[in-house]
C-alpha cells in the first residue's frame, strides 16, 4: 500500500455483479434504443470515386431533409436508398465520413460513442 492511504479507501467491488449479464437492458441514462450505432462506411467506385454510406439512423428522422443538408453543407449528392436488410441507407458522393460525424454530433441527432466509422 502506499504510504498515506488505508484499506478503507478502496471501494467494494463483491456485489452481485455479473460479466456476462445482458449489457443492453436499458438501465443505464440514455432512454432506449440509442444504444443503436449509426454506422458510417466508405465504399470505392472507379479511379479516386468514392461513396460514403450512412445506415442506422432511427426512423423518426426525414432521412430525405438529412440528405437536403448533407448536401448543401458538403457540396456533393446523396440519395436514399431502400436496402432489403438495412432499410433505409443514405448514401453521398465522395469521402464525407468525418463531415458526416461532425454534423451529426452537431444537431444533436447522435453522440459520438453511437457513431461507429468503416473503411480504409
Amino acid at each position: 500500500p502506499v504510504p498515506g492511504e488505508s484499506r478503507k479507501d478502496i471501494p467494494d467491488l463483491t456485489g452481485d455483479f455479473n460479466p456476462f449479464a445482458d449489457a443492453s437492458k436499458g438501465d443505464d441514462l440514455l432512454p432506449a434504443g440509442t444504444e443503436d450505432y449509426i454506422h458510417i462506411r466508405i465504399q470505392q467506385r472507379n479511379g479516386r470515386k468514392t461513396l460514403t454510406t450512412v445506415q442506422g439512423i432511427a426512423d423518426d428522422y426525414d432521412k430525405k431533409k438529412l440528405v437536403k443538408a448533407f448536401k448543401k453543407k458538403f457540396a456533393c449528392n446523396g440519395t436514399v436508398i431502400e436496402h432489403p436488410e438495412y432499410g433505409e441507407v443514405i448514401q453521398l458522393q465522395g469521402d464525407q465520413r468525418k463531415n458526416i460525424c461532425q454534423f451529426l454530433v452537431e444537431i444533436g441527432l447522435a453522440k459520438e460513442d453511437q457513431l461507429k466509422v468503416h473503411g480504409f
